[in-house]
């Protein structure tokens, strides 16, 4: 990132624990789970945050092929997003390492961060495990 870039520093911050193999969730007393930045737990409003270890896989739960995308995405089509469970939290990015034909519900995936051909800025993607 060059020093003009402005950094969202809970999603960038989130972003280098995950480059590090360190991705969290917060998680609340009453066990719901959230991703940062978070002050409050979104489910019961409980303000006493604990960063929890994301687990290291999760599961494809829904998914969507996009063929002609915003400008913003335009070198990275054709594509798919996908939400998928980690734990009690759900997390959205593009899978990578797959043939578009080969993604499906269920499918279990890891967490990387990788950079948008389009925008050169990190992305989160999904990668089959």
């Amino acid at each position: 990132m060059s020093e003009n870039e402005t950094r969202d520093a809970g999603f960038d911050e989130w972003l280098d624990a995950a480059e590090e193999d360190e991705a969290y969730y917060l998680e609340c007393p009453n066990g719901h789970g959230s991703l940062p930045p978070r002050q409050v737990c979104p489910d019961c409003g409980a303000t006493d945050l604990e960063e929890v270890p994301l687990p290291g896989t999760g599961e494809v739960r829904t998914f969507t092929v996009t063929h002609v995308p915003t400008p913003a995405f335009e070198e990275d089509a054709p594509y798919a997003t996908a939400v998928a469970s980690f734990g009690p939290v759900r997390l959205t990015g593009q899978i990578a390492g797959i043939d578009l034909g080969d993604v499906e519900t269920g499918l279990e995936v890891e967490i990387e961060v990788t950079v948008s051909e389009t925008t050169g800025e990190r992305v989160l993607a999904l990668t089959p495990v």
